[in-house]
């Protein structure tokens, strides 16, 4: 019984990855993001979007502490972000980097801004699907992967 269920999952997959390029329903990127008045911009009122200026826990994560050099934990997070799956680098400057993330199957896109505040050694961090009501948590998930990640490389 197993091994069937198994099976059908993956003719299914095999079945559905030659379509995985017709499907991006990415939407437009928010035309507030980046840096305003040192603080990323608030996330929507929806649960598809964490960060780290937040007052309210639903939308609440904490953001990444370092010890080090900025230029070395940016460089180091530069390295973690070339692997993570589906993900792009789409701005880069000295205190800011923003990425984009695209779901394998059905296209849907994130973004990602991590940002290093002058004379605070933390990494704040706001990550938001652009479309839908939900993200069944995957933009929080992947803030912790790559903080865990990023740790890991440091160490």
């Amino acid at each position: 019984m197993i091994i069937s269920f198994i099976s059908f999952l993956s003719a299914l997959l095999l079945f559905f990855t030659p379509f995985a390029s017709i499907f991006h329903i990415e939407g437009q990127p928010p035309q507030n993001l980046g840096v305003q008045n040192q603080h990323l911009a608030p996330c929507p009122k929806t649960p598809n979007c964490v960060i780290t200026d937040s007052g309210d826990t639903e939308h609440y994560i904490e953001p990444i502490a370092y010890d080090g050099a900025m230029e070395e934990v940016r460089g180091a997070l530069l390295k973690v972000l070339t692997v993570v799956p589906n993900t792009e680098i789409v701005a880069e400057k000295d205190n800011y980097i923003r990425i984009k993330s695209t779901s394998k199957i059905m296209g849907f896109a994130d973004d990602t801004e991590f940002y290093f505040p002058e004379g605070q050694k933390i990494i704040k961090m706001r990550a938001s699907a652009r479309l839908g009501e939900s993200d069944l948590g995957v933009n929080r998930r992947r803030l912790e992967q790559i903080r865990l990640a990023l740790t890991d490389f440091l160490s």
